[in-house]
């Protein structure tokens, strides 16, 4: 593989990474079985892949553990790469991106990884209770400590990543060096403000489901509804216009005689402002698959043919996975209290 270098940190890395979130997880969303995800670890690190991502939520701290045994005896060799944000139990204060959690947060997953140092430690999500700088304060700390190389950032709105930046700025606190935002052919939406923002402050980053969530991988068809079934557990936005899509990119497909994850992987990685996309396979099968296509380059015809099925900027539906701000959220911020509203309203 060519390597990437990431951001501006000088670290090294594939242009395709590794997201462990499917591996040692419970068997009904992702691979139970954890000889065999151990195998798809060292498969993946074998064909070049030297970036690894996961995060402490998945499977409640199941796939770090997995990540870490698989490591053992190649760690130096890896691109580690962890998250924080999400619940840990049902403790309020195990969760969020405030100091009291990151500190705790950091320790359990070093422990679940087996390592003494996370080369990128990611806030999975932004946190509107807690303001950005006693998050980079927090993450400064443990850069200086030794503990993380790098910090980063997940689904950051562009105007949280600027916010950030100038924080770092002023305050002379560590910046996010890289961002991950959802990025495939269905969901084009960062290509408007969030990939510019990012190249403008050097950022690398590393977009998540490229495969739409399985939507491109020419396994779910218009018409076969209990395929399109699975896919909705994790997608209720699967709506028509998303299918249509789809249908589109199959029949584009099957014109140039590239296969779809293929396809779908090259469109990703072809853009400049991305430095590796993530896959995340389940199988060996779907990793092998995944693999073979890591050297397709896509012609500027097909990525204008990709361009008049979704237009750069632009998503077609969306994933549920994916940030919503509070203001989109909470209705209490979209709406004028009652006793401020005209009193001739009508329902």
């Amino acid at each position: 593989m060519q390597y990437r270098t990431l951001g501006r940190t000088g670290i090294q890395v594939s242009p395709f990474a590794l997201g462990a979130m499917m591996l040692g997880t419970d068997g009904r969303i992702g691979n139970g079985d954890e000889q065999d995800s151990i195998r798809i670890v060292h498969r993946a690190l074998d064909a070049g892949i030297n970036l690894i991502d996961t995060a402490d939520r998945y499977s409640q701290g199941g796939s770090e553990e997995l990540v870490g045994k698989a490591l053992k005896g190649r760690r130096d060799h890896v691109v580690l790469a962890t998250k924080f944000h999400g619940p840990m139990g049902d403790d309020p204060n195990q969760q969020g991106n405030s100091r009291r959690w990151i500190m705790q947060a950091v320790e359990g997953s070093l422990r679940r990884l087996q390592t003494d140092h996370i080369d990128l430690y990611q806030a999975h999500r932004p946190d509107d209770t807690v303001d950005v700088e006693e998050t980079l304060s927090a993450l400064t700390d443990l850069v200086r400590s030794g503990k993380v190389r790098a910090i980063g950032s997940s689904d950051f709105p562009a105007s949280m990543q600027v916010e950030a930046q100038w924080t770092s700025e002023r305050r002379g606190l560590e910046r996010f060096r890289t961002e991950q935002p959802t990025y495939s052919i269905l969901n084009r939406g960062i290509e408007r403000e969030v990939l510019p923002t990012a190249e403008r402050y050097g950022m690398g980053t590393l977009v998540w489901s490229p495969l739409a969530g399985g939507m491109l991988t020419g396994r779910f068809r218009k018409g076969q509804d209990s395929d399109l079934a699975r896919v909705r557990m994790f997608q209720h936005n699967s709506d028509e216009r998303r299918i249509d899509a789809v249908e589109q990119v199959v029949a584009l497909s099957e014109d140039t005689g590239i296969p779809m994850t293929h396809l779908a992987m090259a469109f990703a990685i072809a853009h400049p402002g991305v430095t590796s996309a993530l896959i995340g396979p389940r199988s060996m099968e779907q990793l092998d698959d995944l693999l073979a296509g890591s050297e397709v380059a896509l012609s500027d015809e097909v990525l204008d043919r990709i361009d008049a099925i979704v237009p750069p900027g632009t998503d077609v539906g969306r994933l549920d996975q994916q940030y919503n701000p509070p203001a989109v959220l909470r209705p209490e911020l979209r709406r004028r209290p009652a006793a401020q509203r005209p009193a001739t309203a009508t329902a």
